[in-house]
């Protein structure tokens, strides 16, 4: 059974009566003092709107404490708080003895002239409220709630012209008054100084999330101030209890879900976020083609994480639906209907970034995620022992496979067409095929160079698939420069932006209603030790591992990857020769991939030459035992 948002709510507040670390109130799981005074009524408006009783809340999150690192005077009566980063959360003022009088409150995520810009773009956030105070009482500050993210659907709502409702927001506790995404206030009606210690903000964050679980350091502070930004993100995200699409809407979307789902992986040793988001959507999924898919994509990736047979098992059924069966014609490929080519089929958001793809009723971006999901369906039926399954979708696979590369692929240029009917090939119709492992291995060369030819032309989503193609295809220096590259499409950009949390689009110009605050666009959280550190599982709860290192530009890099066994140490240099130590836990082996320079003659584990052969331009080592390990190339 999938829950629904209100057994969702029971199981929070099952979880917060028995786990000591989860705080619903405002001040350390305590009433506010201001509910108790007389004049509480003229206060409302400072603990913001209380909102419906259906809390969609799953994982355990918690109100922390953060005192603000400056407080400055910006113009007469007006103080700038500065709390650093963004995070979702509210404010809680405590005025000294002798304050009083009228304060207006102004929250924002964005600044323009030294002060809060008041008009910020799309939906980057400003609020204000105004309220009287009482010298040394205590008491919650926050805007009232936003109708759009906290819209719950009506019982009689209408379908919009697509035939689509969309799914109610979640909704974070109404003990904690409203919460939204704020770096600065500026308190308007001041006079004097305020001590530091009469206010906080208070974050909502994961109450059991580690900042020692994961680490990532390289010789380039632009990589580790990436990975900060990144890892960051992630962290700021887990406000809702689930995964949500930033501030605007704050629904849970399949797509956002995985990209969220590998990078908390990389950052926290953490199963239920994920876990009760994959429930959540499985009750209110979204409409994108693509989006189905990628229920099987997170399914697929808890098995390889936790290889936990009693969570997939009563959910395999169900996950059965996201395969899109139903689309498939004679020869396997799946087709599109009118109202699946006008909204559903998706390639990409926003619709700009789509670099021109032109849709028909077979599409080729919508097959490629059909073929991948029928892929690691056949996995996750042969792990349960569903055989008879299993096979039927290795079958289904072959059959379109063998249709895919027959009718869309354009042998004479290297590329894989839009879809039947069309001649243009985006980069999407390219990539796609290339990170899901559809391009037949003599002509990966050709179609990697067609999708390095059309560099970073697709948003931060697809950015995740294009990067793993790039380093799963012999172009990992490329995937870098595309990581660090000048302009306003890449990661390079939004450090230098100052953004604390990463971005839903490349810039505000790709996507002008774009939310600040968006973890789909944090991929290096997971691709920096996936891919440059080069450590990912080959088998499920990474009982076997796979170290590969990238190095590109870097001349050095280490990371502290979260796994079930514990954590996973590597760290690697590049100067004369390659050296790599690594550390494995106790229940893992691994496979070491080591970069092979061409006048290389081996690997040195200490000063002992062991066995290693030579695949490609790399050294493999197999079969690694747990323990801590030195390896060179020499």
């Amino acid at each position: 059974m999938n829950p629904s948002p209100t057994s969702l709510a029971s199981r929070f507040t099952q979880r917060a009566a028995a786990t000591s670390t989860v705080d619903l109130g405002p001040r350390r799981g305590e009433v506010s003092p201001m509910i108790r005074l007389p004049a509480a009524g003229w206060l409302l408006c400072a603990i913001a709107l209380l909102l419906p009783a259906n809390i969609a809340l799953a994982a355990p999150v918690k109100l922390h404490d953060e005192p603000p690192i400056r407080i400055t005077t910006v113009a007469p009566g007006v103080l700038l708080v500065d709390f650093g980063r963004v995070a979702f959360g509210n404010l809680r003022f405590s005025p000294p003895a002798g304050a009083g009088g009228a304060l207006t409150f102004h929250f924002g995520e964005a600044m323009r002239g030294g002060r809060i810009d008041r008009k910020p773009p799309g939906s980057v956030r400003y609020a204000s409220v105004s309220i009287p105070t009482i010298p040394s009482v205590p008491f919650v500050v926050a805007p009232a709630a936003d109708a759009r993210n906290t819209r719950q659907v009506a019982p009689d709502e209408k379908p919009d012209k697509f035939g689509h409702i969309a799914p109610s927001a979640v909704l974070t506790p109404a003990s904690w008054g409203v919460v939204l995404p704020f770096r600065w206030v500026e308190i308007e009606g001041w006079t004097g100084d305020l001590p530091p210690e009469s206010l906080c903000r208070q974050s909502a964050f994961a109450a059991n999330w580690d900042d020692t679980a994961a680490a990532f350091h390289s010789s380039d502070p632009l990589y580790n101030r990436i990975w900060d930004l990144c890892r960051y993100s992630i962290k700021a995200t887990t406000f809702a209890g689930v995964y949500v699409d930033g501030d605007r809407e704050r629904i849970p979307y399949e797509a956002d879900a995985y990209l969220n789902q590998l990078s908390h992986y990389a950052t926290d040793n953490d199963a239920q976020f994920a876990r009760d988001t994959y429930d959540h959507l499985m009750a209110n999924p979204t409409w994108p083609t693509e989006w189905a898919t990628h229920m099987i994509f997170m399914a697929h990736a808890d098995w390889m994480q936790w290889g936990d047979p009693q969570w997939l098992r009563p959910r395999y059924e169900a996950l059965k639906s996201k395969l899109l069966l139903e689309r498939a014609r004679p020869d396997g490929l799946i087709t599109s209907t009118p109202a699946h080519i006008r909204k559903g089929d998706l390639v990409d958001w926003p619709t700009t970034e789509r670099d021109g793809f032109e849709f028909t009723p077979v599409n080729t971006v919508a097959n490629a995620f059909y073929l991948r999901g029928l892929t690691l369906m056949a996995e996750l039926a042969r792990a349960l022992g569903h055989e008879t399954d299993a096979v039927e979708f290795a079958r289904r696979e072959h059959v379109a496979r063998a249709a895919f590369q027959e009718k869309l692929f354009d042998a004479n240029r290297g590329v894989y067409r839009d879809g039947e009917g069309t001649e243009h090939a985006a980069l999407h119709s390219s990539l796609f095929p290339l990170a899901f492992g559809l391009v037949p291995e003599s002509e990966r060369p050709r179609v990697t160079a067609f999708v390095l030819s059309r560099g970073m032309a697709c948003s931060v989503y697809a950015a995740q698939y294009l990067l793993e193609a790039l380093f799963e295809n012999g172009a990992a220096d490329a995937a870098h420069a595309l990581i660090n590259a000048p302009g306003d499409r890449s990661w390079r950009h939004m450090v230098e932006s100052g953004t604390t949390i990463t971005w839903e689009a490349w810039d505000q110009r790709y996507k002008p209603n774009q939310d600040w605050n968006h973890a789909w666009g944090a991929a290096p959280a997971n691709l920096f030790p996936y891919f440059v550190v080069g450590a990912r599982p080959l088998a499920p709860r990474w009982a076997r591992v796979r170290v590969c290192p990238h190095p590109g530009p870097l001349t050095e890099a280490s990371g502290t990857i979260p796994t079930p066994h514990g954590p996973l140490l590597v760290r690697w240099t590049k100067t004369n020769s390659f050296q790599l130590s690594i550390t494995l836990p106790v229940g893992m082996t691994a496979e070491i991939a080591l970069p092979a320079s061409p006048n290389s003659s081996g690997v040195r584990r200490g000063n002992q030459i062991i066995p290693a052969r030579r695949v490609a331009d790399r050294w493999v080592v197999a079969d690694v035992p747990p323990g801590t390990h030195a390896f060179e190339v020499h």
